[in-house]
């Protein structure tokens, strides 16, 4: 019997491959594929091997099955984390997802998803500003400027044009440089300040995509009417989430596994009933966007492998149709 061959695509063709506007297509329709219920998630629906020092490694494997197209997924990840160094977003983890036909078992292919992971981290929560951000925002602010924020701003510019951006990092130099090669590619100004406080007043936008675990931002400094969009673990501090006109998280329970958000929520500080909605009940009309002009609004992801997976299929449809990959064969 002869098996399909197997396609692997590495990272510098899935640049090619995969553009943000594409990234942001897919994340929404597979928000409209959770909501009609066609996704199907493992169980657990997360494994992990997490060993601390001196090796501070983790290992983290989830799968899906997707109706749509149809197909099969499993994403697994591997990074380093000492409390300081974390190299989670960076080229040197290990990062893969294998595809696989699920009427047949067979497998389609591994695809290197660090360019898709990148873009897909942000891509998922700048969709829903589509019924949830300000109706014509000005200001950015972006706390932190790594992969999450360049990513961000990438995705933000597929729906608004800007006036002015501002920035902050840990690292002086890094937000400097930041500032002066996107001042250089808008040609708008992006100021460099040194707190999350500088970025997040008056600002209409507010992206937190950082690895810290300490919270960087508080509600008193938000303005009516502008939305903020958490990427990562306390980017708003948790006592501030009641007083959020809407908060909207891509999927509750899977945010609830996150020691976080679940500390959060078995503390009584945030519960279920105080959330609006899920983005996938945004995207579908399920639950109201935004309905005032002076809402502060937070978005909150934690992420979904049914878009990784979803993403990586588009690619891999892609590298076969552009005869691009390298074919790696079956067993026999």
């Amino acid at each position: 019997m002869t098996y399909p061959d197997i396609l692997f695509v590495p990272y510098r063709d899935t640049l090619e491959l995969l553009t943000t506007e594409d990234a942001m297509r897919i994340c929404e329709d597979v928000y409209r594929m959770h909501a009609k219920g066609s996704v199907h998630w493992s169980k657990p629906p997360s494994f992990k091997l997490d060993v601390s020092a001196p090796f501070n490694n983790h290992w983290h494997v989830k799968g899906v099955l997707m109706e749509e197209p149809p197909v099969t997924g499993v994403r697994l990840y591997n990074h380093y984390d000492d409390g300081d160094y974390n190299n989670v977003g960076y080229l040197d983890c290990a990062r893969y997802i294998m595809l696989s036909d699920p009427m047949k078992g067979h497998a389609l292919a591994i695809v290197d998803e660090h360019w898709s992971y990148a873009v897909r981290s942000t891509a998922s929560a700048i969709v829903p500003c589509k019924w949830l951000g300000p109706k014509n925002p000005k200001i950015l602010g972006l706390v932190g400027v790594g992969t999450m924020g360049i990513n961000a701003l990438r995705c933000l510019l597929t729906l608004y044009t800007f006036e002015e951006i501002r920035v902050t990092s840990r690292r002086a130099e890094t937000r400097e440089r930041f500032a002066t090669e996107w001042s250089d590619k808008l040609g708008i100004p992006v100021i460099a300040v040194e707190s999350p406080e500088q970025v997040a007043r008056g600002a209409d936008i507010i992206v937190g995509g950082t690895t810290s675990n300490e919270i960087n931002c508080h509600a008193e400094w938000l303005k009516p009417g502008s939305t903020f969009i958490s990427l990562a673990r306390r980017e708003l501090d948790p006592a501030d989430w009641p007083k959020m006109d809407k908060v909207v998280v891509d999927d509750w329970d899977l945010n609830y596994l996150q020691p976080n958000f679940r500390r959060m929520v078995d503390d009584g500080v945030f519960t279920r009933d105080q959330l609006h909605g899920t983005i996938d009940e945004i995207v579908t009309g399920q639950k109201p966007g935004r309905e005032s002009d002076d809402e502060r609004i937070l978005i909150h992801t934690t992420g979904l492998v049914s878009q990784d997976v979803a993403l990586a299929h588009f690619i891999y449809e892609q590298a076969k149709a552009r005869n691009i990959g390298i074919t790696l064969p079956a067993a026999r």
